[in-house]
C-alpha cells in the first residue's frame, strides 16, 4: 500500500516550526542571559532561580519550544500511523493542517500575549483537532 506523502507535509511543517522556535529561543535567551549577567553554569538546573532574572516574554519563547515537544509527539505518531495504515484522505489532511496552524497560532499567542485564557482556547482547539483525527482513525480501522 503506497504512502500518501502529501499527507505527511503537515508533519514536516510542524518540525520546521519547532526549529524556528529553537532559533527564536536562543536568539532571545542568550542576549537576555548576558544582559542579566547569568553564568551559563547557573542554568544547569531549570529550578535554580535564574529564570526570575529573565523577562517573562523571553521565558515564554523557551516555554513554547518545550510545549512543541509535548502534545505534538502524539500528532507525529498519529500521522505516521495513519500514513502507514493507508489513511490520510483529504479530510484527515485538512484536520492535520488545522492542527499545525493552531499550534503555530498557539506559539504566537503564548509569546506575544499575556492572556492565558486565549492561549488555552487555542490549545483546546488544537487538541480537538487531534481528537477528531484520532477518532477518525479509530473508526476507519475498526468500523
Amino acid at each position: 500500500m503506497p504512502i500518501n506523502v502529501e499527507f505527511l507535509y503537515p508533519v514536516l511543517a510542524l518540525i520546521v516550526w519547532t526549529l524556528v522556535m529553537w532559533l527564536w529561543m536562543y536568539a532571545t535567551r542568550i542576549p537576555a542571559m548576558q544582559k542579566a549577567q547569568i553564568n551559563p553554569d547557573d542554568a544547569r538546573h531549570p529550578g535554580s532561580g535564574y529564570n526570575d532574572r529573565i523577562p517573562p516574554n523571553i521565558r515564554a519563547v523557551a516555554d513554547n519550544y518545550n510545549h512543541l515537544h509535548e502534545q505534538p509527539t502524539v500528532f507525529y505518531a498519529l500521522m505516521f500511523f495513519t500514513a502507514l495504515t493507508g489513511g490520510g484522505d483529504h479530510l484527515a489532511t485538512l484536520i492535520a493542517w488545522a492542527y499545525v496552524g493552531l499550534r503555530v497560532l498557539h506559539s504566537f499567542v503564548q509569546i506575544l500575549s499575556p492572556k492565558v485564557a486565549l492561549r488555552f482556547m487555542v490549545f483546546v482547539l488544537a487538541s480537538l483537532a487531534l481528537f477528531v483525527l484520532a477518532g477518525k482513525e479509530v473508526l476507519r480501522i475498526f468500523a
